[in-house]
């Protein structure tokens, strides 16, 4: 799964790297991006033009009684998405990507690893990134969400979760999951909203190849949400 990461980039930044444009607030930047926060999508129009907008991490179906269930659906298996009822309509036309500067995995721990107050030992963080230094391109998913209750002026939440796929060479030492990188050749495909083939989406769902990422431990004080500095991605 991909649970925490890294989004540092302004808005402009992110537009300018994705030739799209940006209108709104930016956020705050984050070395700790957790679920449920804001973070940011690219997605397009069916012309062509792309847009950075903010997205509620954690998709909110619109079937959806409340939005408690964000929490639970922040990421989507690459596998079963085609076949998933909250997910498959969503694949046809409602993606985006999600840039971040790097994702946080945790290594599980071995026979030297230290123990915690629990008396378990404690698994080691991973800050992964890539080896150009250029943002992670993150496929998803996005939807549009309102209470009910409140009558149809109630505004909209746009919510969003990650797709994972099978770890590549890389990331297996670490985690059996990751989450799928899309090279820029695939960008124009997967934003696409008019673009319905889910056999040729599908087959964008892949691992990233072994020499794209490059990763090393950090503080365990990655563990506290709270914490969202610089220093998190300090190598130790």
């Amino acid at each position: 799964m991909c649970g925490r990461f890294v989004s540092t980039q302004s808005p402009d930044a992110i537009a300018d790297f994705f030739g799209a444009s940006f209108e709104g607030e930016a956020l705050p930047p984050n070395y700790n991006v957790a679920p449920t926060t804001d973070v940011y999508g690219v997605v397009a129009s069916a012309e062509g033009e792309r847009r950075v907008e903010a997205f509620h991490w954690g998709l909110v179906p619109v079937w959806a009684k409340d939005t408690k269930i964000g929490s639970k659906m922040i990421n989507a298996r690459a596998e079963t998405i085609a076949e998933k009822p909250a997910f498959k309509s969503l694949l046809k036309k409602h993606r985006l990507i999600v840039p971040m500067d790097g994702f946080y995995e945790w290594q599980a721990p071995g026979a030297d690893a230290p123990v915690g107050k629990a008396g378990k030992p404690i698994k080691t963080p991973m800050f992964i990134h890539r080896l150009d230094g250029e943002p992670l391109a993150i496929a998803g998913l996005w939807a549009t969400w309102r209470d009910k209750e409140l009558g149809p002026e109630a505004p909209w939440l746009h919510s969003c979760t990650l797709i994972t796929t099978a770890a590549n060479g890389t990331m297996s030492p670490v985690h059996d999951r990751m989450p799928v990188i899309l090279p820029q050749s695939a960008w124009a495909a997967w934003l696409d909203p008019t673009n319905a083939d889910i056999d040729s989406l599908r087959g964008l769902l892949v691992p990233a190849g072994d020499d794209i990422l490059t990763m090393h431990a950090v503080s365990t004080s990655v563990n506290n949400v709270r914490n969202k500095g610089s220093e998190l991605i300090d190598p130790v």
